[in-house]
């Protein structure tokens, strides 16, 4: 019989997770308990539970106590380029305005690093002549490009971040180097530009630069870490503390793998995954809000696909017969490059990533595994 399917993807409820759970236990037994798997399946893992089942949380209060461990007591600090977020960063600079005598806050405009908007873009000319000199307070912005809050979550960030501690102003500029008139003391806050950010800052006089991947980064037994992001990746867990991204992915998912062939003596593809890198087309947001799709995968995930463009081979073939004889001989040909012509490379684990996160979702779906069978597959495979 002609297989009448491609790839499929289920989402794997499970129960809620706290620390100390055994995840791989719970994730192998409840994928075997919806479906045999095959060498070529992949099990994503959402990074959220994998950071609570190690338990990698920390109070504000150790943000703080970072902070002043590495830029000393009673400074004032500069934060750069920060994203929008209340989920997000409001918690983080709660923390750093704790370690702080005084924080300016500089924002960029019309939008943060993944698109959320500080302004009303139609308001906005990105012809004009702005070279980014310009600085504003928050009352001077709003004074020259009008009222505005958050299409989605009705805030005025400006107003949201100057009044989370009383220590805290708010300046705007699109150039980073603006943070210098104020303070050489800066915490890069922007996520997948921090090293270019940072690197820009020392070089136009900065005394002290820190990324959010160098703030609780050292090992503690105390508290969670993690010691390649620091707090990027961190969300929001109750009111005082934070839910830091996930360490030892890599070692996580061996175990799984493992386990998966102790049980079945078949080693499927096993991910973790953050955030998905696409971009909303209503909004205009990119996703992508953590420091990388994917934390931690196994060997099989590495690299790209290698795909012939389907259209391109079969548009001139007569019969379905010459259309399947073409796609063999592109099939044992693909290396040579050119019948892939017009595939965009994109990493298997940014694409498995982001679609693991579309089919869980953010909200109450209750699947934080999911379940990718034939996505190595093509239309030769039966």
């Amino acid at each position: 019989m002609t297989r009448k399917t491609g790839t499929v993807v289920t989402g794997i409820r499970l129960p809620f997770i706290s620390q100390g759970d055994d995840l791989v236990d719970l994730v192998v037994s409840n994928v075997l308990g919806v479906s045999e798997i095959k060498e070529s399946d992949v099990v994503a893992v959402t990074e959220s539970i994998v950071a609570v089942s190690q338990g990698n949380f920390a109070p504000i209060d150790q943000i703080a106590k970072d902070i002043e461990s590495k830029f000393g007591k009673g400074q004032h600090i500069g934060v750069v380029f920060p994203i929008l977020s209340r989920n997000r960063f409001s918690q983080l600079l709660r923390g750093i305005a704790k370690g702080a005598k005084k924080i300016t806050v500089l924002l960029n405009y019309p939008q943060d690093e993944v698109g959320n908007p500080i302004m009303d873009l139609k308001r906005w000319n990105p012809y004009s002549i702005d070279s980014g000199q310009s600085e504003y307070t928050g009352k001077e912005f709003r004074k020259r490009y009008g009222e505005y809050v958050h299409e989605f979550t009705g805030i005025d960030y400006i107003q949201l971040y100057e009044s989370i501690n009383d220590n805290i102003e708010v300046i705007l500029s699109r150039d980073p180097a603006m943070i210098l008139k104020h303070t050489d003391k800066v915490v890069v806050a922007d996520i997948h530009n921090r090293e270019r950010t940072k690197e820009y800052l020392l070089k136009s006089g900065a005394k002290k630069v820190l990324t959010q991947a160098e703030i609780l980064n050292d090992p503690s037994s105390q508290h969670g870490y993690n010691e390649k992001y620091g707090i990027l990746g961190s969300n929001m867990y109750g009111h005082d503390r934070i839910k830091l991204f996930p360490r030892d992915c890599d070692i996580f998912v061996r175990k799984v793998q493992d386990e998966f062939f102790k049980r079945t003596k078949v080693r499927p593809h096993v991910m973790v995954y953050a955030d998905g890198a696409f971009k909303d087309p209503q909004c205009g947001i990119w996703e992508l809000a953590d420091p990388v799709v994917s934390p931690g995968y196994t060997k099989g995930l590495e690299g790209s696909p290698n795909e012939v463009k389907l259209k391109n081979i079969v548009a001139d073939e007569k019969d379905k017969k010459d259309k399947r004889a073409a796609l063999v001989r592109a099939e044992e040909h693909k290396d040579r490059g050119t019948i892939a012509l017009g595939t965009t490379p994109r990493q298997y684990t940014d694409l498995l990533g982001s679609l693991s996160d579309l089919v869980s979702g953010s909200g109450d779906k209750g699947t934080p595994v999911i379940l990718i069978q034939g996505y190595f597959d093509n239309l030769l495979t039966e």
